[in-house]
């Protein structure tokens, strides 16, 4: 009898600290980037051909979901239960593409669906996007880079590439990814504004 009542209370002391643990399971945090929505575009008199843009590439450890962060150059970790909500490649794709149409340089720009019928191809890549803490205080990388080509030519009329530094001034996974915002729209814009004077000089008069 002794036996079955210290198995009774130790099962039941054991399904108490069950339900505590599974009373504080997390469940991940996802976010996205929120840019402003671009202008609409200028009048349509001054657009040079039209342009398709291929889906930007990033590193592996971008693509993995977490948000990154670095302890030192070297060093590279995730957030746990801090994710994206969309791949990032996704977002800085989708974001080129509205801002270099809203820009009005092309008569049209789409995504690259494998067809040669545009005038241009833009390729890219988002060299960084991660919070880097380390040397005291908190900030965040944002780093791209791309190229244009001439279907025609095949030759490269455009390239650029961009690296910018926010500061962050809260310790917390959501002030990392406001200051992201900030940084990637700079970034963006950054990259893009050369477009118009390269393609107007590459285009025939």
């Amino acid at each position: 009898m002794r036996r079955t009542v210290t198995l009774i209370v130790f099962c039941l002391v054991a399904l108490a600290i069950l339900t505590g643990c599974a009373g504080k399971v997390r469940y991940p945090t996802y976010y996205t980037l929120n840019l402003p929505a671009p202008p609409d575009p200028p009048a349509a008199e001054n657009a040079h051909g039209t342009l398709a843009i291929r889906e930007f590439r990033a590193p592996t450890y971008l693509r993995q979901g977490a948000i990154v962060y670095k302890t030192s150059p070297e060093q590279i970790g995730f957030y746990a239960y801090d994710r994206w909500a969309i791949d990032p490649r996704d977002f800085v794709t989708n974001s080129i593409i509205e801002r270099v149409r809203a820009s009005g340089v092309f008569t049209r720009v789409q995504a690259y669906n494998g067809s040669r019928d545009v005038d241009y191809v833009l390729s890219g890549r988002l060299e960084n996007l991660e919070e880097l803490d380390y040397q005291g205080s908190v900030k965040v990388q944002v780093a791209i880079s791309a190229e244009m080509t001439s279907i025609a030519t095949g030759a490269i009329v455009w390239s650029n590439a961009v690296s910018e530094i926010g500061d962050v001034n809260k310790r917390d996974v959501p002030a990392v990814v406001s200051e992201m915002d900030r940084t990637m729209q700079r970034a963006i814009e950054k990259l893009v504004a050369p477009v118009s004077a390269q393609i107007e000089a590459a285009s025939p008069k």
